[in-house]
């Protein structure tokens, strides 16, 4: 199990893997970096807690400003942000898009439906 999580994660979210920008534990490195392990517990929470909140679509494309920002900044300037920065603005960026593509996906479904029940 854990090889396989050590061989695709960092193919699902696309990691870079950076030895530098990635968490510890015991001397031994996560799959992950720090942003892209951010973005995992902002998906598994962001699934969790839907079903007892929700709010307007639009907080949740605001949840995703900070980690598109803190990355643009980084890549155009001399700025570099700490593991803590990246794992929060990713868990941010993972929970919006999560939140997001739920909310897509029951949209469609509730769409689906009405046209299915108007076919009949």
């Amino acid at each position: 199990m854990i090889c396989w999580i050590y061989k695709w994660l960092p193919v699902i979210f696309g990691c870079h893997c950076m030895e530098s920008r990635s968490f510890h534990f015991k001397g031994r490195k996560f799959p992950i970096c720090a942003r892209c392990f951010g973005e995992l517990i902002g998906i598994i929470f962001g699934i969790i807690i839907y079903a007892f909140f929700s709010t307007s679509v639009w907080v949740y494309f605001i949840l995703m400003i900070p980690m598109i920002f803190d990355g643009f900044l980084q890549s155009l300037t001399k700025y570099e942000s700490n593991n803590i920065k990246r794992c929060i603005t990713g868990f941010l960026f993972g929970y919006g898009l999560i939140t997001l593509f739920i909310i897509s996906s029951l949209w469609v479904m509730s769409k689906g439906y009405t046209v299915g029940n108007n076919i009949k």
